[in-house]
C-alpha cells in the first residue's frame, strides 16, 4: 500500500542522491519529442534543489534547453534482492545555461578533468543548472513529493 503523505525531507533526498552515480536529463526536442541522456551526478555536492551538469556547446541538449527550459531529471538509487528497496526520484525543473568561468570554477571537481582536458578553460563548455520545482520519490512502499 502506497503512502500519500511525504515522509522525506530535502535533506533526506540529498543524502540518498549521494549514492547515485548518474541521472537522466530529459529535454524537449524541436519536433515535440522527449530526449534523454545520462549525466554525471556530482556526489560531492549536497543537493539543495539545484543540479549542476557540464556539457559542450555542440550537444543537442543546449539548443533544446534554449528553446524550452522545462526539463526532467530521473534518478534510480541502489536496490538489492533482499536487503534494500529500490529508490526512484523524479525532478521537474527549469534549466539555465551558464557560460561564466567563475561559475565553472565554483562547481568544478577533479573528476571532470577526464571529460574536459583543459578544465574550466575548455572552449565551448557550458554549465547547466536545473532548479527543481517539484521532487517526487518512490522508496519501496513510501511515496511522496518534496517541496523546494
Amino acid at each position: 500500500m502506497t503512502k500519500t503523505q511525504t515522509t522525506k525531507t530535502l535533506s533526506d533526498i540529498s543524502k540518498t542522491m549521494r549514492d547515485v552515480d548518474f541521472c537522466m536529463l530529459n529535454t524537449h526536442t524541436s519536433t515535440g519529442g522527449i530526449a534523454a541522456r545520462p549525466m554525471s551526478n556530482n556526489r560531492e555536492v549536497d543537493y539543495d534543489g539545484d543540479s549542476w551538469f557540464f556539457t559542450d556547446e555542440t550537444a543537442l541538449m543546449v539548443p533544446e534547453i534554449e528553446a524550452n527550459p522545462a526539463v526532467g531529471l530521473s534518478y534510480q538509487g541502489k536496490a538489492g534482492f533482499l536487503a534494500s528497496r529500490p529508490l526512484f526520484i523524479a525532478v521537474d525543473g527549469i534549466a539555465d545555461l551558464i557560460r561564466d568561468k567563475a561559475q565553472f570554477e565554483a562547481h568544478w571537481t577533479k573528476d571532470l578533468d577526464q571529460w574536459f582536458e583543459q578544465g574550466v578553460d575548455t572552449p565551448g563548455m557550458v554549465l547547466i543548472r536545473v532548479r527543481a520545482g517539484r521532487i517526487h520519490y518512490w522508496d519501496g512502499e513510501d511515496e511522496g513529493t518534496v517541496g523546494v
